[in-house]
């Protein structure tokens, strides 16, 4: 029953698995991903081709519409990216500071998150990786300073990273895989969500009508000017006042802003190492080829000496087999990113270890900028940008009373050389 579920992946072995595709497909493999992307060579020949005898292919993460309404909510497990996030343990949030940009101080906005649970523990049955950012490029260029800071406390982000996990037995799912039939319901409800963003808790509640939560003052105004000024009427009050303050109506579901990013499903498919990019190939893809080489092509004018243009060349080869992907997942310990510059890439000593065990953080995948076409971002100078994100994680994959625990996010923009001073 339990190959059912999931197969996870162990951190703890030389192969990470991953299964991120429908839990209930009783025909399902392991799909076991390594960093085929690593630029690091051996001396010996030799150990270089009984390594590469060894590889798997690299998990590659393209986005898809989902397939029904109900495909994405938390209780199915996914792996999706956009609109607001599945919270796999849907009471204790991350609150107060974490959930804000350290920069200006706005919500951080939900990109993407990753079901990867891993089988060598039992409190890792359940394991999803949650990112989020400022939509503020001017706050990506601050970050780019900060996250160069060997003391995380000090560290003022504006891309942060959540890992959060539970073991099967638990008191928010049934330990019995999902049907996906659209019948799947959670064993309990979750927390109230802000009522214009509907990701993070709503810890404030209207003063008028007592009904709307909200996690910001900020996110309340912008609702109030939005329309909530004329549907918080005096005579509702009373009526409201009396309704339990965990009314289902503002939990997951609700009514949030416009102002999110388009929600998708992540599908994993394999990289294949010997494939020929095919222009005629892209009739399932989202957006066509020429747009995506067209995004990627932008950002050579700003790098700055060989090197970097070479590391560019050999990334945009890579990309350009799959080029609708938007993220790599990678699952052999001691994986590493496929780099798009040689400038800006981190030391062991730049990755800080885990804040909650003390354990070292290892890469765990990297998120490509393909993701804002996606997202229907503006190709301009002052809009978002990256060239790309990666995301470490504890290697022990800690437990603790923190649900969700921050990790680590190392973003490398088009040009290093203004912002990787020490």
């Amino acid at each position: 029953m339990e190959e059912e579920f999931n197969t996870g992946r162990s951190r703890g072995s030389s192969k990470r698995t991953l299964q991120i595709t429908p839990l209930d497909e009783e025909d399902q493999e392991e799909v076991q991903i390594d960093d085929s992307g690593d630029v690091d060579s051996y001396d010996d020949d030799d150990d270089e081709e009984e390594e590469d005898e060894d590889k798997e292919p690299v998990g590659l993460g393209v986005l898809e519409k989902p397939e029904n309404s109900w495909s994405l909510l938390r209780e199915l497990f996914p792996s999706k990216a956009g609109g607001t996030p599945a919270w796999l343990d849907p009471i204790n949030l991350p609150t107060g500071r974490s959930c804000l940009c350290d920069i200006c101080g706005e919500p951080l906005q939900f990109m993407l998150q990753v079901y990867a649970p891993l089988m060598e523990k039992d409190s890792t049955f359940h394991r999803t990786v949650f990112l989020f950012m400022c939509t503020s490029m001017t706050c990506l260029l601050k970050d780019q300073h900060e996250q160069w800071k060997r003391n995380q406390d000090k560290q003022s982000r504006s891309v942060k990273v959540f890992r959060c996990q539970l073991p099967r037995d638990n008191s928010f799912y049934s330990s019995e895989p999902p049907r996906n039939n659209g019948k799947d319901k959670p064993s309990s409800p979750g927390a109230v969500l802000c009522g214009w963003c509907g990701t993070w808790k709503g810890d404030k509640v209207c003063g008028g009508c007592r009904r709307v939560y909200y996690c910001s003052e900020k996110h309340q105004t912008f609702h109030w000017k939005s329309g909530h000024k004329q549907r918080c009427l005096p005579s509702s009050i009373s009526q409201d006042a009396s309704e339990p303050s965990n009314n289902k109506t503002l939990r997951e579901g609700q009514e949030a802003s416009k102002s999110f990013w388009p929600e998708y499903d992540i599908a994993i498919t394999d990289e294949c190492e010997d494939k020929v990019p095919d222009d005629n190939g892209q009739v399932n893809s989202l957006i066509s080829s020429s747009r995506v080489d067209e995004s990627i092509e932008a950002l050579i004018d700003s790098f700055e000496g060989g090197d970097d243009k070479k590391s560019w060349a050999n990334f945009q080869e890579r990309i350009s087999r799959t080029p609708e992907q938007v993220l790599r997942y990678y699952r052999d310990a001691g994986a590493k990113p496929l780099w798009p510059t040689s400038s800006g890439q981190p030391s062991k000593a730049d990755i800080p270890k885990c804040t909650y065990c003390g354990s070292r953080r290892a890469f765990e995948f990297q998120v490509l900028p393909q993701i804002l076409y996606y997202f229907g971002v503006e190709n301009d100078v002052h809009s978002l940008d990256w060239a790309t994100i990666a995301v470490y994680t504890c290697e022990s994959s800690c437990d603790g009373h923190v649900a969700y625990k921050e990790e680590f996010a190392w973003v490398q923009i088009a040009s290093q050389s203004s912002t990787t001073q020490r």
